[in-house]
């Protein structure tokens, strides 16, 4: 049970920096007509995976649930990882 909530977490964090992403592209005028639909489409897939991840744990589906949740955790970690590593070590990029 602490792998699904953990996992969920990540996701749910990963889901927020969406939504704030969302919320300044709304405030500086790049989220317009032109795509607003891709963004709803991201919202909303993001919504359904951490409700049907839930679904599926409160169904006992455990190891659906933790695959879901682990194929955008783990990414998701991985870049986090890659960022910290860039402001740390500050590489050179050329």
């Amino acid at each position: 049970m602490t792998l699904f909530w953990t996992l969920w977490s990540i996701d749910a964090l990963m889901a927020a920096i969406l939504v704030a992403f969302f919320v300044i592209g709304l405030a500086d005028g790049s989220v317009s007509s032109f795509n607003i639909v891709l963004w709803l489409g991201m919202l909303g897939a993001a919504a359904g995976l951490l409700w049907g991840s839930h679904a599926l744990q409160a169904a006992g589906h455990h190891a659906l649930a933790h695959g879901l949740l682990a194929a955008v955790a783990v990414p998701g970690v991985l870049f986090g990882l890659l960022l910290l590593m860039a402001v740390v070590l500050k590489p050179r990029w050329n």
